[in-house]
């Protein structure tokens, strides 16, 4: 069973968590059992209710988690970083990790969100208000021409559009494929480079249409 083999070596509440998120990622929340991922960790089905009281609550830990881990990732990285630029290339750095690294719960969070009880959804939704807002104060603070009260729409739509452009980075491949393989054979490396570099470029378009508008 490679499943297994592979997370050994992790805690057995995050094999849980790892496995729980591939099947649900490649067959659908509604399609896959308790046995199932009980199985893909080597346990009986009923073993995995001593770590979670059932799927509702895997897929809960699986997405409200993923959205704390940006946020609190996402303001110690532009916290420890010199100066705005520093801050919005940290944040840039720290997503696009996520979109190469985590693709199972990127396809969680499209396909699944609406099978989340309504208190952990606004949950979920109330932790990516706080993760866009802080985007949107990095970049206002990083381009000058995007600081202006009447280019704040401007700086937010650009951030939107960019976690568009990263989190789209997890449909480029099958299910099987491997970081390498994805995102029409790039390299892991390569493919960063890349995404932060369309990033970045994002956000100097949206400036110079901001400087564009007030020159208008």
């Amino acid at each position: 069973m490679p499943n297994v083999q592979a997370a050994s070596a992790l805690p057995r509440r995050d094999q849980i968590r790892k496995e729980a998120a591939r099947l649900f990622a490649a067959r659908g929340f509604l399609g896959v059992g308790v046995d199932e991922i009980g199985k893909a960790v080597g346990i009986s089905g009923p073993g995995l209710y001593r770590h979670f009281s059932g799927k509702d609550a895997m897929l809960a830990d699986l997405l409200v988690g993923i959205s704390e881990r940006l946020l609190e990732e996402g303001r110690r990285r532009a916290g420890d970083a010199a100066g705005a630029a520093g801050a919005l290339d940290a944040l840039i750095s720290g997503h696009v990790d996520f979109a190469l690294d985590d693709r199972d719960l990127i396809i969680l969070h499209d396909r699944e969100l609406l099978h989340l009880k309504e208190e952990d959804r606004r949950r979920v939704r109330r932790l990516q208000r706080g993760y866009v807002e802080l985007w949107v104060e990095v970049v206002r603070e990083a381009f000058p021409a995007l600081a202006k009260p009447e280019a704040e729409p401007v700086a937010r739509a650009a951030v939107h559009a960019v976690f568009g452009l990263l989190n789209s980075t997890p449909h480029s491949a099958g299910p099987q494929s491997t970081h390498s393989e994805r995102a029409a054979g790039l390299p892991r490396d390569g493919m960063a480079a890349l995404l932060h570099s369309l990033a970045q470029g994002a956000f100097a378009a949206a400036a110079t249409t901001a400087e564009a508008e007030a020159a208008a």
